[in-house]
């Protein structure tokens, strides 16, 4: 007869070979647990967390956190290969400019004003952010805080991912906080990787829904830093967009 930790490696196995996108661990000792209420959770824990390591033959980890039955890891492939579904090719990226800068100063309340951009307003290789805003003191602050920049990368294709990062890392020259805003259906593997590499630069991470401009329900995962950008570049490009964002 089997053991308790037999039945759950044995379920875990069946529940990934019918998964081939991976799954989070949380998800998985919930599933488990649901096919054997009798089994405490925390049994089901000890033995689901270290799972590539007690059976390296069938489960391995494609990022943190998750998952996956080694038949999908020939599945895997580049994200030069990736082919977004065809209804999200007939939205354009620059649909969710408006919504973000509007999320910004109404939800989030990062921003006082903010405004879509895009294109090469900046005029330069280094990029200019699709959404860009100020937050500036109100009169009935109590204590005045100095005014900070945001500036934003959007990508409603999950392709070129990694290109996205990088401009959101080029944006803290002129920047006291930037944001990478990807959509929701990116690979978990991409999702978890942003995440870290994130955390790590101090950049903020938002997710979204690519297919609803109308209702794109950003969510942030990692909220940036502050930082002090070079003020240099701050004015030399707060020139260029002078009369939109302070007019």
């Amino acid at each position: 007869m089997a053991t308790r930790r037999e039945k759950i490696i044995a379920k875990a196995i069946e529940i990934l070979k019918s998964n081939p996108d991976s799954i989070r661990y949380s998800v998985l000792v919930r599933k488990i647990s649901q096919e054997f209420p009798e089994i405490p959770v925390n049994t089901i824990r000890g033995t689901v967390w270290n799972l590539e390591t007690r059976v390296p033959n069938e489960v391995y980890k494609p990022a943190r956190g998750l998952f996956r039955h080694v038949e999908f890891k020939e599945e895997e492939i580049s994200e030069e290969e990736q082919k977004p579904p065809l209804e999200i090719e007939k939205i354009k990226e620059e649909d969710f400019y408006e919504p973000f800068a509007d999320w910004l100063v109404n939800e989030l309340e990062e921003c006082t004003k903010a405004i879509a951009l895009g294109g090469s307003r900046f005029r330069d290789k280094w990029g200019t952010p699709d959404v860009i805003g100020k937050r500036e003191p109100r009169r009935s602050d109590i204590v005045k805080a100095p005014t900070e920049i945001v500036s934003a990368e959007i990508k409603a294709d999950t392709r070129d991912l990694i290109t996205a990062f990088g401009q959101a890392c080029s944006y803290k020259l002129f920047s006291h906080k930037s944001y990478i805003v990807i959509p929701k259906n990116s690979s978990q593997d991409d999702i978890s990787k942003l995440d870290a590499l994130c955390l790590i630069f101090g950049i903020g991470l938002v997710l979204f829904d690519n297919s609803n401009p109308n209702d794109p329900q950003f969510e942030i995962r990692v909220r940036p830093l502050r930082h002090e950008p070079d003020m240099f570049y701050v004015n030399k490009y707060m020139k260029l967009i002078e009369r939109e964002l302070w007019g």
